[in-house]
């Protein structure tokens, strides 16, 4: 196969492997490449790195009144994943709300590069875009394991819009409170 293949399929960028295979760290990694007079670089297919397995655990609650829910879903999660001949390497618990995108566990997790992700619904994960995360996932090697997949229903749109409406409506009462303070503070100011 061609080097830029097989860097794709390491999960490093083609200028990379390159660099490793003119400086030799390609055959102390013991891969065998051999470049051909037109300078195309092969890899032989049989030269694959395996990935270790990295299986985590994600767990959200929003609120910390339901701060206790978190070893009830790591329970769970922990069971299905032992069902499933796999062991967790790694369980993250954060208390955030699943549409806010500053969670720093979460940000965590995805920098570990896990090659499974386990979660008890799929909101636990992400409130939207689940789908989208998930297919960029699955093509950096990751997959996402979900115990609970609900069909959307009508009760799952209803809770998504009120998750919505909630957001903006924090979001424009920060802003006015803002507004509010910078004219009560200028107004102290101006005394």
């Amino acid at each position: 196969m061609k080097l830029s293949d097989w860097a794709k399929k390491q999960g490093i960028c083609y200028r990379t492997a390159y660099n490793w295979f003119k400086s030799g760290k390609l055959e102390e990694m013991k891969v065998n490449a051999t470049q051909l007079p037109t300078g195309t670089i092969l890899v032989e297919e049989s030269n694959l790195i395996d990935k270790q397995t990295l299986v985590v655990i994600y767990s959200r609650v929003s609120t910390y009144e339901r701060k206790d829910c978190l070893v009830g879903q790591i329970e769970r999660c922990t069971n299905f994943v032992n069902g499933k001949g796999l062991e967790v390497n790694k369980v993250y618990k954060e208390i955030a709300s699943g549409m806010n995108d500053k969670r720093p566990k979460l940000m965590k997790l995805l920098e570990s590069k896990p090659t499974h992700i386990i979660v008890e619904h799929k909101d636990r994960l992400t409130r939207f875009g689940f789908n989208y995360l998930e297919k960029l996932l699955n093509q950096q090697g990751c997959e996402i394991l979900v115990l609970n997949r609900d069909n959307e229903d009508e009760t799952d749109l209803m809770k998504d819009l009120v998750s919505i409406i909630t957001s903006f409506c924090c979001r424009l009462y920060g802003m006015r409170r803002g507004q509010n303070k910078a004219k009560r503070l200028k107004e102290e100011l101006s005394k």
